[in-house]
């Protein structure tokens, strides 16, 4: 079987890490605490120049929260996708709703077209669709080539049996990537049980801060925001290369 990890990139050191340890594809993001929001146009820019063996996904999502999108927030997204395009990135990462809980036709017709030779994956806004196969249905109409999902549950570990039925149905008419709490220790059982060849994961670790001196009075985010700003979470070559070895044994 020809399995292919796709790597959640919170970061362009993140994606350097990620094409170490062979991973085919990653999606760059920032905002990861909200799920993912679009990243800089640094960060997409050097991502650009520094990954040459593994692919590059941007997501295209204006801020966190639910995915009903204002026609502001729309264009934002538009000249994202135009950002994209003129600095070469292999794909970009859409998903827009109608307020019942469908995929917004219109709307995701429009990203895709500006999209053109782009690949385009319709992220995780397909776990809150309330039909997950009239969504993949519509999906497949929009010409998108793959379906980020956990199977409608937190863990794609809990959402196993309704991500075997979607890519049954689906006949390789879309790749169908399971993600979301996927990693070394479960995803032999995920890919085996699903049937699934392209999953996504992080493979992050934690590494210190080098900062001496710790203001103890102040949190950047503030109270509401739960972050332990004195480490960052990069990804590691050493788990991608490990956790594709798992896969492919």
């Amino acid at each position: 079987m020809d399995y292919k990890l796709e790597i959640c990139a919170n970061s362009v050191l993140s994606c350097v890490e990620a094409q170490k340890g062979g991973a085919y594809r990653v999606e760059l993001c920032a905002g990861i605490p909200e799920g993912g929001t679009t990243p800089s146009y640094g960060d997409i820019a050097m991502a650009r120049e520094l990954l040459n063996k593994t692919k590059l996904n941007v997501i295209i999502r204006p801020r966190g929260g639910d995915f009903l999108y204002s026609e502001l927030e729309h264009q934002i997204m538009l000249k994202d996708i135009e950002i994209c395009r003129k600095l070469g990135v292999d794909g970009v990462v859409i998903g827009c709703l109608t307020p019942e809980g469908d995929v917004d036709m219109r709307r995701c017709q429009e990203l895709v077209e500006a999209a053109g030779e782009m690949d385009v994956t319709f992220h995780r806004a397909f776990d809150m669709c309330r039909d997950p196969f009239k969504a993949m249905e519509d999906i497949i109409s929009l010409g998108c080539k793959i379906i980020l999902t956990s199977g409608q549950q937190p863990k794609a570990e809990q959402g196993i049996s309704l991500l075997k039925q979607l890519i049954k149905r689906a006949n390789e008419r879309i790749v169908i990537m399971p993600g979301s709490g996927v990693n070394a220790q479960n995803i032999a059982k995920i890919a085996q049980e699903t049937g699934a060849t392209q999953l996504h994961l992080s493979a992050r670790q934690s590494i210190e801060s080098q900062m001496i001196y710790r203001n103890p009075n102040l949190k950047m985010g503030g109270t509401n925001v739960v972050i332990n700003e004195y480490e960052q979470n990069i990804t590691s070559a050493e788990k991608v290369k490990n956790t594709l070895n798992i896969l492919n044994s």
